[in-house]
């Protein structure tokens, strides 16, 4: 069963919290409900997205540093 997680607000989509630091994320990863999956940037804030099951990160459906508005699918997660 697929997941998709969705933008909370509009915003800037980040896969890593700093240019020099790897993505939280790759596709492929497994990951566990609560882990941090992307920020959001708002008005120079950045709010963390979280997994809400446990499962493998199975497509990334948009690009690092787009504009991103609410409801937004950002990733699919293969829930297990």
């Amino acid at each position: 069963m697929k997941e998709t997680i969705s933008a909370p607000m509009p915003g800037v989509f980040y896969r890593r919290s700093d240019p020099d630091t790897p993505a939280f994320v790759e596709e492929g990863d497994n990951v566990s409900a609560g882990d941090v999956v992307c920020l959001v940037g708002v008005m120079k804030n950045f709010y963390e997205v979280t997994a809400e099951s446990d499962g493998t990160v199975s497509k990334i459906l948009v690009d690092n540093e787009s504009e991103i508005e609410a409801g937004d699918p950002l990733m699919e997660i293969e829930v297990e």
